[in-house]
């Protein structure tokens, strides 16, 4: 797999068709996430960091890990880029430090916080299912044809991204024997953090508010996730749920992911409802 990646020409902003570029179909609300998911993507040069400290002996991981960051840093040049078409007061650079000043990543790990490399992986491939599924359903609800182009190519690439970390994973799983039970444990731990961490609000509040606005965790939460979970649709989801059940050593396909793809639809809508009332 990382010998396919590094032979792999990946797409480019000059790939891109800018001059499809149509305002009349821009969503307000879907550019306030765009604009945070262009923070967060940008940063991916820290998360590489990370993975380096974690992965210190191991130099071809570290040479995968750092490409992989400047895919992602590619995403967030290319989404804020068309945030600036959207919006041409947008000023990225600003927001980026302000974004990077208020969330930090604890880079200089040598240990991951996950306990062992394998459950690191698996703690990557749940992020990559969230990325993926993610840019799949906004490219299904856009609109505007630019981003519809822009999230299609981030979509595929997570989605290469899992399969680079998966198979990582298969790897050091002989080192570390992480049985399914534990890996089931720091995935959901993982799915846990997106309701505790700060890094999508923050990227949120530093992307959509004037320096004068003050963080406050819950109401910027709130706003970020009524906005990105609006477009997901039940096969978002399933594909979502299979690749989760991959990561942890289960069937991705059956009963399974049925039921938990029509637990994972109705507490997306249950969340949409009561995020919906609350504003």
């Amino acid at each position: 797999m990382q010998q396919e990646l590094a032979r792999k020409r990946h797409w480019t902003l000059a790939d891109i068709p800018w001059r499809q570029f149509d305002a009349s179909k821009v969503d307000p609300e879907v550019l306030k996430v765009v604009k945070a998911a262009a923070m967060v993507e940008h940063n991916g040069r820290d998360y590489s960091a990370y993975l380096c400290s974690v992965f210190h002996d191991d130099p071809e991981f570290q040479e995968v890990a750092r490409r992989w960051a400047e895919e992602e840093v590619q995403h967030g040049k290319a989404l804020a880029a068309w945030a600036r078409l959207a919006d041409p007061a947008f000023d990225f650079e600003a927001s980026f430090k302000r974004f990077t000043e208020g969330y930090k990543i604890p880079v200089d790990s040598s240990s991951s916080v996950r306990g062992s490399r394998s459950g690191e992986l698996v703690s990557r491939c749940i992020v990559e299912t969230g990325t993926s599924s993610f840019y799949g359903a906004l490219m299904d609800a856009s609109g505007e044809p630019v981003l519809k182009a822009i999230c299609r190519n981030i979509a595929a690439d997570e989605h290469q991204h899992y399969k680079l970390f998966y198979d990582n994973l298969r790897r050091y799983l002989k080192l570390d024997k992480l049985g399914r039970w534990r890996r089931l444990m720091v995935a959901f731990g993982r799915m846990r953090e997106s309701d505790k961490d700060d890094e999508l609000p923050y990227a949120y509040f530093a992307a959509n508010t004037g320096p004068e606005a003050r963080y406050d965790r819950r109401r910027y939460a709130a706003a970020y996730a009524c906005r990105a979970f609006a477009s997901y649709k039940q096969r978002h989801v399933e594909r979502a749920v299979a690749m989760v059940l991959k990561a942890v050593g289960l069937s991705p396909n059956g009963r399974l992911n049925a039921l938990l793809t029509r637990l994972g639809c109705w507490l997306i809508a249950r969340q949409n409802r009561k995020l919906a009332a609350a504003a």
